[in-house]
């Protein structure tokens, strides 16, 4: 799973409780973009400067993309004139791009020119609706990501004495964004846009975690990068960083911590709202639309896209009753999820280490034939990490991109709480999750597009959650022609993790259009598939605080298979699955609309 669009454009690359492990660089091919004709002169110098101006703006982006100009810098995005900022930017660079005849550009300069309108468009769309006072929740934010910042491992670098310096000026203004945030709060409590009751807890222990660093600094994560000062350093560097951190980790990061908890608890929690979905909201209805919007790319409607989740729910499970045969256990679907959580043989492992090197032998497995599928490989190397502890607890699997230059590598990130409970089938099936989230999932997707050098900067650093996320999904399928489910175990935990992501489409739209309760959507998961309560709760809450998001994975899949299956029986044998796959990850991650009309050119060409 990668993050959402907005919680992307505040977070870095995440720490890791234990010592990293040693990277493990992916074998590769140097990659090869898509020729492609040169962009018109105008057009291309337009994408350059919103390109240059969206890093000034939004110096996190920049330093993802390792662009490290504006490391010191924290914009406070909780003001109004902040806000009014970013709205004249999108629109500015809108109304620049409408003055273009795209009419008199090549198919590769109008495949940019509709993603960068349709991204413009979106963002402005999202101005009518004043979700900036909730300004973050237990699933991301700000103060989630200055910790995984802040640890030394991540994105923000820690290799000269500048880079320390840049770090405590950017902590240094998070006292006065806290503030801001919890302004944000206050009014939205007064005007009755808040957060569920349910979630308000969980931001509350989490926050106090991170406040625990002010007792004693030397014990923090953030002084991560104190403990491993460069071997380059000077005794007098180290001499005057040390206790400029840990007064930064006193005065500017425990001490807001705090505050927001203490707030958070005392006048926020009371006020919070009973109900589970944004449709209880002020402009309930639209707000939804709008979040259902930004993250399918479509314009299927939640009714629409409810009926789709209970067609696929009731299709695999179908599927999952054939499978289960294969595996020789005789009650039913639910007998066997209870089977598969209970049973020993599916929790082998005693340490986090042999949970991480079993995700490692999946990677063994599937290298062989992997060839048979791609064409291009990233060269960018990738790492298993076990996610660390101040948030393993609310924590989903994750990928955290690596930069196109080599510095940073992708990593896969895997919540451990307790190796002696680490369940092979039902977390979900490692093999299945090892495919989303690294390779050829998340890792072959964001680092083939970062290193396509051919593309404008906008489209090979930029975010679309329906076809990533969609991507991932997919590329799950390509087990049996990766060589693994070959366990049926396994293959039901492909189907199961499939069956989540299809509940998803029901639960989401349930919770934000009234149809569920936060209650009934959490018994509604544990009666359709193998899952734990905490498990489903935690999974509830997250989709009540970031509505609409979890829509993206099954509407980016069933997109992508469409097309594979419609180019199968149009090309019949000049159908080639390593060049349909090579193209689609080419372009980038794009809207679904701009991506199905660039496939459907592709296929013609072949034909």
């Amino acid at each position: 799973m990668l993050p959402s669009i907005r919680a992307l454009l505040l977070a870095g690359s995440v720490w890791a409780v234990s010592p990293p492990a040693p990277a493990a660089a992916q074998t590769s091919k140097p990659t090869t973009p898509t020729a492609q004709p040169p962009a018109s002169a105008p057009l291309a110098a337009l994408f350059e400067a919103y390109s240059e101006e969206e890093n000034r703006l939004f110096p996190f982006v920049a330093m993802q993309q390792g662009d490290n100009r504006y490391n010191d810098q924290l914009p406070n995005d909780q003001t109004r004139a902040r806000r009014q900022q970013e709205r004249d930017y999108y629109q500015r660079y809108l109304q620049q791009l409408r003055q273009i005849d795209r009419r008199r550009l090549g198919a590769v300069d109008q495949t940019s020119y509709d993603i960068l309108a349709y991204t413009l468009t979106q963002r402005l769309n999202e101005y009518a609706f004043n979700n900036w006072l909730m300004p973050f929740n237990q699933f991301g934010g700000l103060p989630a990501s200055l910790a995984q910042l802040g640890a030394g491992t991540g994105a923000q670098p820690f290799k000269t004495v500048p880079d320390y310096d840049h770090w405590l000026r950017r902590v240094g203004q998070f006292p006065v964004w806290a503030d801001s945030a919890i302004a944000n709060f206050r009014q939205g409590a007064k005007s009755g846009v808040t957060l569920p009751k349910a979630v308000v807890p969980k931001m509350v222990s989490q926050l106090r975690t991170l406040a625990q660093a002010g007792t004693d600094p030397a014990k923090s994560l953030f002084y991560g990068p104190v403990r491993n000062f460069p071997a380059s350093f000077s005794a007098a560097d180290k001499a005057r960083l040390t206790p400029l951190f840990e007064q930064a980790i006193r005065r500017d990061l425990a001490a807001s911590y705090q505050k927001l908890a203490d707030f958070l608890e005392t006048e926020y929690l009371p006020r919070a709202r009973s109900s589970s979905g944004i449709g209880a909201l002020p402009q309930g209805a639209a707000r939804y639309a709008n979040a259902v919007q930004v993250a399918t790319t479509t314009t299927r409607t939640p009714e629409q896209i409810y009926q789709t989740g209970l067609t696929e729910v009731a299709r695999i499970q179908a599927r999952m009753e054939q499978v289960k045969a294969q595996t020789g256990f005789a009650g039913d679907l639910k007998a066997y999820f209870k089977y598969v959580d209970t049973d020993a043989q599916f929790r082998p492992f005693k340490t986090e280490q042999e949970v991480l090197d079993a995700f490692r032998a999946i990677q063994a497995r599937i290298a062989p034939a992997l060839p048979k599928l791609f064409s291009r490989t990233p060269n960018t190397a990738f790492e298993v990490r076990a996610t660390e502890a101040f948030r393993a607890a609310s924590a989903s699997a994750q990928y955290n991109r690596g930069t196109a230059d080599g510095s940073r590598p992708g990593i896969f990130y895997v919540p451990i709480l307790d190796p002696l409970k680490y369940n092979t089938v039902a977390n979900p099936a490692m093999e299945t999750l090892f495919l989303h989230e690294a390779i050829p999932g998340h890792h072959y997707q964001v680092s083939l597009q970062q290193e396509n050098t051919s593309l404008p900067r906008f489209r090979r650093f930029g975010r679309y959650g329906v076809f990533s996320e969609g991507w991932a999904l997919y590329t799950e399928s390509l087990g049996p022609e990766l060589g693994v489910f070959q366990d049926p175990n396994q293959l039901m935990g492909h189907l199961g993790a499939e069956l989540h992501r299809a509940l998803r489409l029901v639960v989401d739209v349930g919770l934000h259009t009234g149809r569920l309760s936060r209650e009934q959507a959490i018994a509604y998961m544990l009666d359709n598939e193998a899952i734990t309560e905490q498990a489903a709760t935690a999974e509830v809450e997250r989709y009540m605080a970031t509505p609409g998001q979890a829509l993206s994975y099954k509407t980016g899949q069933l997109k992508l298979s469409e097309l594979r299956a419609r180019y199968e029986k149009q090309l019949g044998r000049k159908f080639d699955l390593r060049a349909f796959h090579d193209e689609l990850l080419a372009g980038g991650a794009m809207p679904l609309a701009v991506l199905e009309k660039r496939m459907d050119a592709w296929a013609a060409s072949v034909k």
